[in-house]
Order: C-alpha cells, then structure tokens, then sequence
C-alpha cells in the first residue's frame, strides 16, 4: 500500500516541473531586451559535433538592445553566423571581424501581441501538466482505498492534492503576468 505522503510528494514534484518547465521556456521568448538566453537552442558546427554557441565563444550583453559574441577562434565566425540566420531568432548578425553583434530591434505592437499569446500558450500547457499531475494523484488514491485506505484519510488527501494544485496555478499566473508585463513595456 502506498502512502498518501507518497502520493502528495510525486504530484508536487509533477507540479513544480511544470512550473519550471514554464519558467525556462519563457526566458526563450525575446521581450525586446538582449539576453544571452535567446541563444540557448542554436547550435554550431564544432569539428563535427553540434555545440551551443557558448561553448565556442564568449557571449555578453553589452547593453539592453545588443548581444555581444566573441568567438575563441576565428574559423568560427562564419559558423555562428550561418546558425544566427538559420535560427528562428529572426536577427541578421553584424560582423566586424572581432565580434559578432546582434542588435534587439524594439518590439512593434503587433509582435507584443503575438508574443503574449505564446507566452500564454505556454501558461496553459503548465496549467494542463498541473491538472494532469493532480488527476494522477487523485486517482492514485482513489484505488488505494481498495486496497484497505480508509475513505475519510482518501479525501483528506485530496483536499491536500486540491491546495497543491490551486498555489501551482497560482505560481504559473504569478509567472505568466511577469513575463507578460515585461513584453508589453515599452
């Protein structure tokens, strides 16, 4: 049999890898301010193997609309170049010979829009998980009461699975309305 501490312990841990999950992914989303995150996911050619672009190179932010790349070798320039362009990132990289930069345009109204909607896509399939996990949870319990779980402890627990889920879709809103603002301000 297994314990209702057990239960509340896998649908936490469930939920708070959701909330994680949203976190990372919505650093990813450019909110009109240069950070080194939006390269993340693009990866280059390394004598035949693919490596993120801070593996090969020093990536800074100088400033609040500029990321800054300094490659450790030189044959490396037009590799991260060509991986910058063929990324989603949607920037044409300037090239001066001794750094790579890329300039953050600011964000048109239309594009701000888009980008909460993503934003709030993302908050929804957190949410989804969370609901999933505690779904799970209460399902969990509900079959250990056949296997000699007292009901009144069974509905206990889900009431304590119930409050898990309200303060992690409490976390995800809490999450969702950051990244939100930081879009829309201007």
């Amino acid at each position: 049999m297994k314990d209702v501490k057990e239960f509340l312990q896998e649908a936490e841990d469930s939920m708070n890898m959701a909330v994680e999950y949203l976190d990372e992914t919505l650093q990813h989303i450019r909110a009109g301010k240069a950070s080194t995150k939006l390269l993340d996911g693009i990866r280059v050619d390394y004598y035949g193997s693919q490596a993120p672009i801070s593996n090969v190179a020093n990536v800074s932010v100088p400033d609040a609309r500029t990321i800054a790349i300094t490659p450790w070798e030189k044959s490396m320039f037009r590799e991260i170049e060509k991986a910058i362009i063929n990324s989603e990132l949607g920037i044409t990289p300037e090239n001066n010979g001794e750094v790579i930069r890329l300039s953050i345009p600011p964000l048109t109204e239309e594009r701000r829009k888009a980008l909460v909607k993503q934003s709030k896509g993302e908050a929804e399939n957190a949410k989804v998980s969370v609901r999933n996990a505690r779904r799970e949870a209460i399902e969990g319990l509900k079959k250990e009461i056949k296997n000699g779980m007292s009901e009144d402890v069974e509905k206990d627990a889900e009431a304590k699975v119930q409050k898990l889920h309200d303060n992690f879709i409490k976390k995800i809103d809490a999450v969702f309305a950051e990244k939100e603002k930081e879009i829309l301000t201007v």
